[in-house]
């Protein structure tokens, strides 16, 4: 198979790199501030540990050396229990280690996530794919524990320890702690600060590769049918092979030189030690201290090889640490100021006055120079072929697309005017592609509205015609969803959806291709069941490719190539020529050939 080679990530990482070299580490490190004495006790808790470790080698290696000299047993007695009480205390001292380190890390990451989503979900308009985002909320938001656990913690004790054993060297040799000294900065220093070098490159591309692939793994699999039929499944396995391929590569690479770098650790320590001994020697230190030098001096340098696993993990770990700075170091979206002053009882007047979208320059307008008015209480549909605008509009008016001219002005107030979380009391519904949770029924629907009585999720449930079907699954309003509604079908799916916007009855409620998914017998009788669960005063504004059951709307505005070419009642369209007409009788010949010979039974 050919390979083909692509960039990384196709979405320019404006916000994956913040200024100044140690800004990521400090953006996090902020977080970090609540839990300082846990995190300051877990450091703690981890020199006692490699000093317990470092104390029973040398204990050990001045038992067995003194043993050999057959003195008598109570010269022994203390060394023996010295090395019990090291050995119990040491496994002691890595247990509360990993206890207390863990539990401040734990408590940080689950600020960090809540900080990572708010902020992801404020971006309205984010470039970022979905895959990408689960990224930076899952293998980003992990480099922020590995940061404090790995690098940081491990790295203040071997340091701490490192000191410790140089005077402890001194106490028997003080030219054999100045050789110590000197190891210990080799391994501790300089040896991390070849890591750091010989791996920064290859580590930069790892993040934002993992993420690209994490966006592969999506599209292949929730995307799979539209690839198929685009006939762009070879493509897209190439271009995720490719990544994975350049990934794998990336990771050998850094294990190769994490290896070259750990075997110079090894014969540092060796030639430290080998020195040590050698400078004691020439001090006239003879004996037992000898052996006890030697030893501790390899168990010190060991220690102090910590410091370049910190050092690898912390290059590897600085790309991710940098996209989640630039998440929390984003301004928390601020509330509107009036936000708490929106009466959604209304009335609310919609006016689009002249309002073009287009979504590339040099490309065709999706919406062109459109104007419509929508009174509260009004009722009106937009239709049109595929392409004729019909979802950007409804874009606009949820503020998931900006207008590129013209304006659009809700209660007599410019819509870019209404704030984030201002605008969604006062316009909403279902959208196309309504996303349901892995949750039960009752918990979609309680998104539309907290706290709604079971009276009112039975009302929205027998409007929108799922109510038969939830009493008919043995959890009831427990039963549920799967991922994305899997266990659903798409009736059940776009139903419980319907159902989730009714309950919610924002003054204008949008609903896109309401009824996609029913047989039109079905399709009908939900779609009247919902607009007369419409309360009176709220406008709607139905899209729908669909021209059965319009009759009762107050207008019909036809699309197409985001301009109006009809706009009237239902009577007054089927009764002139045009795209309507030409649509109903289509549409009136093809659902009475379905019903004759549709099979008996509930059809969802």
């Amino acid at each position: 198979m050919n390979t083909v080679p692509e960039p990384v990530d196709p979405a320019p990482e404006a916000d994956a790199v913040p200024t100044g070299r140690v800004a990521a580490e400090r953006a996090v490190l902020r977080l970090a501030r609540p839990y300082l004495g846990r995190l300051a006790g877990a450091g703690l808790l981890a020199a006692a540990t490699e000093f317990a470790g470092l104390a029973l080698m040398a204990t050990a290696t001045w038992l067995l050396m003194s043993a050999a000299g057959r003195p008598p047993l109570d010269r022994l007695t203390v060394a023996i229990v010295a090395v019990r009480a090291l050995a119990i205390s040491r496994g002691v001292f890595r247990y509360a280690e990993r206890l207390a380190g863990h539990d401040a890390v734990l408590r940080m990451i689950t600020d960090v996530r809540a900080r990572v989503f708010a902020t992801l979900a404020a971006r309205r308009h984010t470039p970022h794919r979905s895959g990408d985002v689960l990224s930076r909320l899952v293998s980003d938001v992990e480099a922020v524990q590995d940061l404090l656990l790995r690098v940081l913690v491990p790295g203040a004790a071997a340091a701490l320890v490192g000191v410790l054993a140089v005077l402890g060297a001194a106490l028997i040799s003080a030219p054999a702690a100045g050789v110590l000294a000197v190891g210990l900065v080799v391994a501790g220093v300089a040896l991390p600060a070849l890591a750091t070098v010989v791996t920064r490159r290859s580590a930069a591309e790892v993040a934002p590769l993992r993420g690209a692939l994490a966006t592969d793994a999506v599209d292949l699999t929730h995307g799979a049918a539209d690839l198929a039929a685009f006939g762009a499944t070879d493509a897209a396995l190439r271009a995720a092979e490719w990544r994975a391929g350049r990934l794998a590569r990336l990771e050998r690479r850094l294990a190769a030189t994490g290896f070259a770098v750990d075997a110079v650790g090894v014969l540092v320590a060796g030639l430290t030690a080998a020195a040590v001994v050698l400078v004691a020697l020439a001090a006239d230190v003879r004996g037992v201290l000898v052996g006890v030098l030697a030893v501790g001096t390899l168990a010190a340098v060991e220690v102090a090889l910590a410091l370049v696993s910190a050092a690898r993990q912390w290059t590897q770990l600085r790309p991710g640490l940098a996209r989640v700075a630039a998440l929390l170091d984003a301004a928390p979206p601020a509330p509107s100021p009036s936000a708490a002053g929106v009466d959604p009882s209304g009335p609310h007047d919609l006016r689009f006055v002249e309002v073009s979208v287009r979504y590339r320059v040099g490309a065709a307008p999706a919406l062109d120079r459109l104007s419509l008015d929508l009174p509260a209480g009004r009722r009106i549909a937009v239709v049109g072929p595929s392409g004729a605008g019909k979802s950007t509009l409804a874009a606009v008016l949820t503020g998931a697309v900006r207008p590129t001219a013209g304006h659009v002005t809700l209660a007599a107030r410019d819509l870019s005017a209404y704030g984030e979380q201002e605008l969604p009391r006062v316009v909403g519904g279902l959208l196309a592609e309504a996303y349901v949770f892995h949750a039960t029924v009752r918990e979609n629907l309680l998104l539309g509205r907290a706290g709604a009585s079971e009276a009112e999720l039975t009302g929205a449930s027998t409007a929108a015609g799922l109510l038969d079907w939830v009493r008919a699954q043995p959890a009831g309003w427990d039963t549920l969803v799967g991922e994305e509604g899997g266990q659903l079908s798409g009736g059940q799916r776009q139903r419980l959806a319907l159902a989730r916007a009714l309950l919610a009855a924002p003054p204008v409620l949008v609903l896109d291709e309401p009824t996609e998914g029913l047989d039109p017998a079905a399709a009908d009788a939900v779609l009247a069941s919902a607009l007369a669960a419409t309360p009176a005063g709220h406008s709607v504004l139905l899209i729908s490719h669909r021209l059965s059951g319009l009759a009762g709307l107050d207008e019909i505005v036809v699309l197409d190539g985001g301009r109006v070419i009809q706009r009237g009642r239902h009577a007054e369209l089927v009764a002139v020529p045009g795209w309507y007409r030409d649509q109903w009788l289509l549409q009136t010949a093809a659902e009475r050939g379905y019903l004759a010979f549709a099979p008996s039974g509930p059809v969802s």
